[in-house]
């Protein structure tokens, strides 16, 4: 018998972890359909990035084990800019191959949706790759609906993709609570 995984820490990214974050997200950008880019983002690039979310407001956190390795992250932004759109946020959450399947995702999940909600936010918006089963299915054990697929709007390794996109209400949530085993 296995023993239980161990749930990883969820913290706060600081600038000490923005090298993992970037090969978390230029490993997502090289070989998966999570991003829709097909150029490695620079440090540069994402430091910039990072600053920017913290400079409105919102957070980026990281997942890391006991060694204190950084083995995914997610953060939420602006769902559109203008003001009438100012209590919905979309978000994102990536995590290394080596901890896939492991609870991370849900985890970092778990935290954005808590933090969204106490940060007073309506609604959480996730735009998905329409083929990405797990993280679809993950979004459904959330309370996320499907709200509409934008067929072939997006292009890729000489495919066309969908983006499905997904919604959860904020509000409607007394707490949300989720078995990690």
């Amino acid at each position: 018998m296995n023993p239980p995984r161990a749930l990883p820490v969820i913290r706060s990214a600081g600038q000490d972890d923005l090298p993992a974050i970037l090969r978390i997200t230029n490993d997502a950008i090289e070989h998966t359909d999570a991003l829709w880019i097909t150029t490695p983002f620079t440090l540069d690039q994402r430091r910039q990035w990072f600053e920017d979310r913290l400079a409105h407001g919102y957070p980026v956190l990281v997942a890391v084990d006991t060694a204190g390795e950084v083995m995914g992250y997610g953060s939420y932004g602006s769902f559109r800019s203008y003001e009438g759109y100012a209590r919905t946020v979309e978000h994102s959450v990536y995590v290394s191959p080596l901890y896939q399947r492991r609870g991370i995702g849900r985890a970092l999940l778990l935290a954005l949706i808590e933090h969204a909600k106490h940060a007073g936010f309506h609604v959480m918006v996730a735009g998905i790759t329409a083929d990405n089963v797990a993280s679809v299915a993950m979004h459904r054990d959330f309370g996320f609906q499907t709200c509409g697929i934008l067929p072939q709007v997006g292009r890729k390794r000489d495919r066309w993709l969908d983006l499905l996109f997904m919604t959860l209400c904020l509000d409607d949530m007394s707490s949300v609570e989720k078995d990690f085993s």
